[in-house]
């Protein structure tokens, strides 16, 4: 019998993420300080853990965006970057980008660090994202294949494209169509790096 907090499929695709995944507690500096279970970690307003987020362009610098599945327990059907998860304990970076850009998106790709920042979002009354996330950017041609559980639906879109969206995209987070993630590392990718982006 399922509960509450057990991960369900609606699809064949397989189940890549679950409540009790061990995440990794940090301070601001990213030291790490603990490990909780990913339903524990964003209850209330949430425990500074480790994040990522994949930003994959295509030949044309077109940003693939995933619309989240309305299976997710914060922001499900939001639009969001390509790709976003947390490194589990004993994970590095490296690693955990890789795999999840595979689980969710069934794509390979060079992946370039950019920066890290910390953030705070709460969604409704349903938990938070309190975050210290490292921000990755790609180049891939391949057609992606999004892993149902995960991902609802996924698109190209130019970044002038996106960046009208954004700015018309300004009710609360409860009713905003972007996450609050996308609007805060675009912004930063777009105004300080790029360069790097059409360097790929």
């Amino acid at each position: 019998m399922q509960t509450e907090r057990e991960p369900m499929s609606q699809t064949q695709d397989p189940i890549v993420s679950f409540h009790d995944e061990p995440l990794i507690l940090v301070d601001s500096d990213d030291t790490i300080i603990g490990y909780k279970d990913k339903w524990q970690t964003h209850q209330g307003e949430g425990e500074l853990h480790r994040a990522f987020s994949i930003f994959i362009f295509n030949e044309r610098n077109e940003l693939l965006i995933q619309q989240r599945s309305d299976q997710k327990h914060l922001w499900p059907l939001v639009w969001a970057n390509s790709c976003c998860s947390h490194p589990r304990k004993g994970e590095d970076y490296t690693t955990a980008v890789h795999r999840r850009l595979g689980e969710e998106l069934n794509l390979k790709a060079e992946l370039k660090f950019l920066f890290k920042f910390e953030y705070h979002a709460t969604y409704k009354d349903v938990g938070s994202e309190n975050e210290l996330c490292s921000v990755f950017v790609g180049r891939c041609s391949d057609t992606a294949s999004a892993n149902q559980n995960e991902v609802a639906q996924f698109r190209y879109i130019s970044a002038e494209e996106l960046d009208q969206a954004l700015a018309a995209d300004d009710g609360t987070d409860a009713e905003d169509e972007y996450s609050p993630w996308l609007k805060l590392e675009w912004a930063r990718i777009r105004g300080e790096f790029w360069d790097e982006v059409e360097k790929l």
